[in-house]
């Protein structure tokens, strides 16, 4: 039945679905054109709002372009890419490799949200080089398994009301972890959707005759890796042997002797020292990093959009009252539903998890104070509602893409259906459990 919904689904997106760029252009003058007719803010207003938050992102999309940048160094190091294609060519059946590509890039999504997404990308191009798999639905898999970042370690709300010092703590005090992320309600949803999503991914398998398969040559990387009798320090191994055993000695000693904790700037050293490590040399290393340039350069245009949208939709007052307006509706029952509803839609103008719980901390904390539902859980269906409608935010999808060679119109057909079923579980969940 789904392989059935999904064809002319993924068929009318294909053929309508703009440009990424198109949709954040859109979704700008979506915010804008709202803020005014719900707002007090005059148009002059609304355009400086805009206009000074074009640049609140730029740390943030540097970060997401060496996360790219790092992951693809590290995969095309001669090791790792031995493993990867190890792994996938033990997947022979389409069946199999969407059900292991979706575990893994779960699993790596629960560890750190930007290792989720390019270790699943990459996992995904590499199976494809040896299934013959309707390469959307294997690349949607992928992405889909970043809808459990927010329940996992890095996720950023039961993280912060878990951190001394965070903005509500006069008002809820520190939640530990135990409250949200090993709660039965995160580890309920963890579960099921370990289960559901895998099986969704199997089913949204188109049949042989309507499948579309991508040609193997575009996959293959070329081996760039110099032999002799190349001299010279460039094509050395040593200056990268030394390089990646310093940064790797001080990241264990960040780890065991400061006791830090896994983020993105980690992430994307430990990606880099290893890649640096496991290169034949900087001049290997160097030919790789201007193909993955390349394919990053959606996140240099696109992300400075999306800062500007982001201030229009908090400075304006314009999320806050997209979330009142849900939580007015809300009793003891639906409050955890409602709020990773009004997260869900919020998400969609505003992609960043600790900037959309700064936007609804205010509303959902007094709520759940006057209805007497836990914190914890209202807090959770906020970082659930997040994750949530990732699936169809172009945003988080832009490195994915990027590694897998395609575009967001090709794989938000069969996203759509995730999105719609994955969404129903969890609001039951949320009913019952929370």
């Amino acid at each position: 039945m789904l392989t059935t919904l999904s064809r002319p689904l993924a068929a009318l997106v294909e053929k309508y679905l703009p440009d990424p760029l198109v949709i954040v252009i859109l979704l700008t003058f979506l915010a804008m054109f709202s803020a005014l007719l719900s707002t007090p803010h005059s148009p002059t207003a609304i355009l400086t709002m805009w206009g000074s938050g074009l640049s609140n992102l730029l740390s943030f999309a540097m970060q997401m372009l060496l996360v790219l940048v790092s992951g693809y160094l590290l995969a095309t190091t001669p090791v790792v890419s031995r493993y990867l294609h190890a792994v996938a060519r033990r997947l022979k059946s389409p069946a199999l490799a969407v059900i292991v590509t979706t575990f893994v890039a779960m699993l790596a999504s629960w560890i750190n949200w930007g290792f989720g997404l390019v270790a699943g990308a990459l996992f995904a191009k590499a199976v494809a080089q040896y299934c013959r798999i309707d390469y959307r639905v294997l690349v949607a898999s992928a992405y889909s398994g970043f809808i459990v970042w927010h329940g996992g370690l890095s996720g950023s709300v039961p993280l912060t009301i878990a951190t001394p010092g965070h903005f509500s703590e006069s008002e809820i005090g520190l939640l530990p972890t135990s409250d949200t992320l090993f709660s039965t309600l995160n580890l309920s949803l963890l579960l099921g959707l370990s289960i559901l999503l895998p099986t969704i991914n199997y089913l949204l398998l188109p049949k042989p005759q309507h499948s579309v398969y991508v040609d193997r040559t575009r996959l293959q990387s070329k081996d760039k890796t110099v032999k002799p009798p190349a001299k010279g320090i460039d094509h050395a191994r040593w200056p990268c042997v030394v390089v990646g055993l310093l940064g790797l000695s001080y990241l264990a000693h960040f780890f065991l002797q400061q006791q830090g904790g896994l983020n993105l700037n980690v992430v994307i050293a430990l990606f880099l020292f290893c890649a640096f490590l496991l290169h034949h040399s900087t001049h290997s290393l160097l030919e790789h990093l201007y193909e993955a340039v390349r394919s990053g350069s959606g996140i240099v245009i696109q992300f400075p959009f999306y800062a500007g949208l982001m201030a229009i939709m908090s400075e304006s007052g314009l999320a806050e009252n997209i979330s009142a307006a849900l939580m007015s509706l809300a009793n003891s029952q639906t409050l955890p539903l409602l709020s990773f509803l009004s997260a869900g839609l919020v998400n969609i103008f505003v992609p960043s998890g600790g900037g959309q719980w700064a936007l609804q901390a205010p509303l959902v904390i007094p709520a759940a104070q006057a209805l007497e539902v836990p914190i914890a859980s209202v807090a959770m269906a906020v970082a659930w509602g997040d994750a949530w409608t990732n699936l169809i935010q172009p945003f988080w999808a832009i490195p994915v893409l990027a590694i897998a060679g395609l575009k967001a119109k090709d794989i938000m057909g069969f996203c759509i259906i995730q999105l719609l079923i994955t969404g129903g579980y969890i609001s039951v969940i949320l009913l019952t459990v929370a």
